[in-house]
């Protein structure tokens, strides 16, 4: 049986979209008779989404959600492909119910479930993929797809975290941005046209807030395009392997901000690296799989690095400590596991610390920039005060 996607006409004559699993095209034509359907448009699911160029995708919340009812499905013991229409049922989006269809139909075919899932990338990528591969290679794919599910969600809660985090110091800064630009841009030059009426003489700060305030009225359209054309070229630039190698080496050399890039990245690589081993993965492909969610190419250079020293025989501790990239409490943990036998308990409690660590200090960053925006923001507004009061102070003397 396949997945067929189509568009017919119901009893009140309202177009309605939907997916069927039939055995042809005419037994979903049957099938919509007696919903009392108009069929208008049909076709097979799985040749529509192979040959388009635009793979279907699924947000993390999708992925989590249709991960675990698929593991508690197959741990009741079920055969993966009635796990898959049963989840494939429970879908409340066409474009999910149709891939899953689809992915169930390859299962039937006789490809694995590993397999299946390649036909589409963009919802299910290649970490997602090797441990479902490694599940179903050891027979614990239940387990497999849970421990996916969880990591999922945990990178989806920390991802959420430290956009929260760095919410208010953006609203603070567009907020400043905007106070100050509005006092600069429109009530400067009016009081300022008051005094030069009256051919008072301008204090210094005036004059340099009155300049600031033409440059803003005068070139400030222009100078917003030239910085939005700016950023648009630079975000092209940087999408070319080669400058964004050497802009990602730059970052690891800028005080405070490398040391952000270098944890962030670690952490997500040792968690993506705990969860390939504890499903299974073998452990240097498991590293190959986890450097590529390092955004940093210099940092995933690093670490590829570390894996063909590990595929030559070497220790993984020590092949780590030589990239001088993992926090001293991460490597001590990571060595103690290789003596142990204990890697991959040692790779997630290592994870687990790490992801802590960051999220406190994000937390912490965040803290500070709180008060330091907010003495920027005062200090500015402060100045335009002054600019603005200390004319009429001097035209107040003149008058005593």
């Amino acid at each position: 049986m396949a997945a067929f996607e189509y568009l017919a006409l119901d009893a009140k004559g309202k177009k309605k979209k939907g997916v069927l699993e039939a055995d042809n095209e005419r037994h979903v034509r049957q099938m919509l008779r007696e919903q009392g359907k108009v069929l208008l448009e049909i076709h097979q699911a799985k040749e529509k989404q192979t040959n388009s160029f635009f793979s279907p995708g699924i947000n993390i919340k999708e992925r989590s959600l249709l991960t675990r009812q698929l593991a508690t499905l197959i741990d009741a013991g079920l055969p993966i492909e009635e796990a898959l229409t049963g989840v494939a049922q429970q879908a409340t989006k066409n474009k999910i119910r149709s891939m899953l269809l689809s992915i169930r139909s390859k299962v039937m075919e006789g490809h694995s479930l590993a397999e299946a899932l390649a036909s589409y990338p963009k919802a299910f990528p290649i970490l997602f993929r090797a441990s479902v591969e490694a599940g179903e290679q050891s027979g614990h794919l239940h387990g497999v797809l849970m421990q996916l599910a969880d990591f999922t969600e945990r990178q989806k809660q920390n991802a959420q975290k430290i956009q929260m985090a760095m919410m208010y110091p953006a609203i603070l800064t567009f907020v400043a941005i905007g106070i100050v630009s509005f006092l600069l841009g429109s009530v400067m030059p009016d009081i300022v046209q008051v005094f030069d009426t009256q051919g008072a003489e301008l204090p210094g700060i005036t004059q340099f807030m009155l300049s600031l305030s033409n440059l803003i009225t005068g070139y400030g359209a222009r100078f917003v395009i030239v910085v939005a054309l700016v950023i648009i070229f630079y975000l092209w630039l940087v999408s070319k392997p080669a400058p964004k190698k050497i802009k990602d080496k730059l970052v690891l050399k800028i005080p405070g901000i490398s040391s952000l890039v270098r944890v962030s990245q670690v952490t997500r690589y040792i968690s993506t690296l705990a969860m390939l081993s504890s499903s299974g993965v073998p452990l240097v492909e498991g590293m190959n799989i986890a450097s590529q969610v390092v955004d940093n190419l210099a940092m995933q250079d690093a670490l590829r690095d570390c894996q063909q020293k590990v595929k030559e025989g070497g220790s993984l501790g020590k092949a780590f400590e030589a990239t001088k990239l993992l926090p001293p409490m991460m490597l001590q943990l990571i060595q103690s596991g290789e003596r142990s036998g204990e890697l991959d308990q040692m790779l997630a409690r290592a994870a687990r610390q790490q992801e802590d660590d960051t999220n406190a200090w994000i937390g912490t960053l965040v803290a500070l920039f709180e008060p330091l925006m907010l003495l920027v923001m005062g200090g500015a507004v402060m100045m335009i005060v002054m600019a603005i009061l200390l004319p009429i102070m001097n035209m107040n003397q003149l008058l005593n």
